[in-house]
């Protein structure tokens, strides 16, 4: 295991120079601003499709109507999770935990094998940072452009579209925080309440949070939260090994570095076909310099694979110089994709969804949970039995009006005190107070173990719930 362990590589250099450090300055420095590179390519129009159908899907999704009610809504006051015709409650939270083990493997499985790329092409943090940059681009220029406008005086030209640019981001900042809301609150009423100035308080606190939350991440924030504050980047290492696809230069192939015109001969000149134009490095999202080997500030967005790939394109070389490669296939041997630890994270992930549908499978379409009377074990009625008195919870988890039977076994000649026979709206959790009484004499012993039932109107399903009857001591 030891020989898969990737070799740490100290690429600190000997003595700075700020006029041949190729990285965005001190990218350990939060206050350092990276300006990113506008890059075109093939992996780039994947980024921006992937990054515009997570978009779509986050944005649309609390919109869809699913007969009276939002068709995916986590409504938190209500204590249920409406997913289209199915309602969870808290007694079904396993399902909730399974779906986070299933991302969680889900992760392991593809950062073992792909690396990074949940960071560099769906991630909210990155699809929010690059849609916030194209409206830095479109408003103020190119990143050579804002540097050089950032570090003169502010012009009244520059202020306006910096305003507009601002007022973009935040505009975008408020549709997110409504958006995440709407998972929580209804989306049509959360919308209307808001700007007919009828909405309480929580929700508009939430929806404002959120907002300056997506505006200082995407906006100020961007290349730090992946740096120094997001935590996958710091235990990712732990997921890599040697034949792990991440971005890679081959050494061998581009050095030495220097620049050339397109026609000379780079054997002749003894270069490799780096040209050394540092646009790899111009357009970075995190300012690294990918040429110094791997690094965990690489988020695997494919960036600088494309412009390489364009600079290769116009010098006449071939392409590849940047790629999606592995530790191996960059010292020349072969990658080995099936490997146990790969193997493992699939086997324990299709188990875990097997799992998930199993349960889905399982839920029954209405609950029951049994409350004993605890300030009154038992009691004497006035035909002589012995009484207990229980309160019954009921939940219908459908979305139409139910007529439930209620029965009891475990007991000989038990008389029931109460309603046997109840009907229950949808999503309603029915509080029904009702005894039991027993002779004395025909109980064998001081408690017995008995079942309370439930079953529908038309007998599909049966739900059993185990209690408890205590007799006069």
């Amino acid at each position: 295991m030891s020989q898969d362990k990737i070799d740490i590589k100290d690429v600190t250099p000997k003595t700075f120079n700020p006029k041949t450090h190729k990285g965005n300055g001190d990218r350990f420095n939060p206050s350092n601003r990276i300006y990113v590179r506008e890059s075109k390519g093939t992996y780039q129009k994947l980024r921006r499709y992937g990054g515009w159908f997570l978009l779509l899907l986050f944005a649309l999704v609390p919109w869809i109507p699913y007969g009276e009610r939002q068709a995916i809504l986590l409504d938190i006051g209500n204590q249920q999770f409406n997913f289209f015709g199915t309602t969870l409650y808290p007694q079904d939270l396993t399902l909730l935990a399974l779906l986070f083990v299933i991302a969680a493997f889900g992760l392991f499985f593809i950062t073992t094998f792909l690396g990074r790329v949940w960071c560099g092409y769906l991630c909210p943090q990155t699809v929010w940072t690059f849609m916030y940059i194209w409206f830095e681009e479109k408003l103020e220029g190119s990143a050579n452009k804002r540097r050089k406008q950032d570090a003169n005086k502010l012009t009244a030209n520059l202020a306006m579209r910096k305003t507009l640019k601002h007022i973009a981001w935040f505009a975008i900042a408020l549709a997110t925080g409504f958006t995440f809301v709407g998972y929580f609150v209804p989306m049509k009423q959360l919308v209307i309440d808001f700007f007919t100035f009828n909405a309480n308080f929580w929700p508009v606190f939430w929806v404002m949070f959120f907002a300056i939350c997506t505006y200082g991440n995407a906006g100020w924030m961007r290349s730090i939260m992946c740096i120094h504050m997001c935590p996958y980047a710091r235990f990712q290492s732990a997921m890599f090994d040697k034949d792990t696809f991440i971005v890679g230069y081959d050494t061998t192939r581009g050095e030495k570095r220097g620049p050339r015109s397109r026609k000379a001969d780079p054997k002749q000149l003894g270069l490799g076909d780096c040209i050394d134009c540092d646009l790899c490095v111009q357009v970075c999202p995190t300012g690294i310099d990918i040429r110094d080997g791997l690094q965990y500030e690489c988020i695997n967005c494919g960036a600088c694979i494309d412009a390489c790939d364009n600079t290769m394109d116009r010098m006449g070389y071939e392409k590849g110089l940047i790629s999606y490669t592995t530790e191996h296939r960059l010292s020349g041997k072969h990658t080995k994709v099936m490997r146990p630890k790969l193997l493992g994270y699939g086997a324990v992930l299709l188990v875990m969804i097997g799992l998930f549908f199993a349960q889905i499978a399982a839920v029954d379409p209405a609950g029951m949970s049994v409350i004993r009377d605890r300030n009154q074990l038992f009691r004497v009625n006035s035909a002589g039995e012995v009484e207990n008195t229980y309160t019954l919870k009921v939940i219908n988890k459908t979305q139409q009006v139910q007529e439930y039977n209620l029965d009891v076994k475990g007991l000989s000649d038990v008389s029931w005190y109460g309603k046997q026979t109840i009907q229950v709206e949808p999503g309603e959790v029915l509080n029904l107070p009702m005894s039991l009484g027993a002779d004395p004499d025909k109980l064998n012993s001081a408690i017995t173990t008995i079942q309370f039932i439930l079953t529908d109107k038309s007998n599909e399903f049966t739900i059993e719930v185990e209690s408890r009857f205590i007799k006069k001591l």
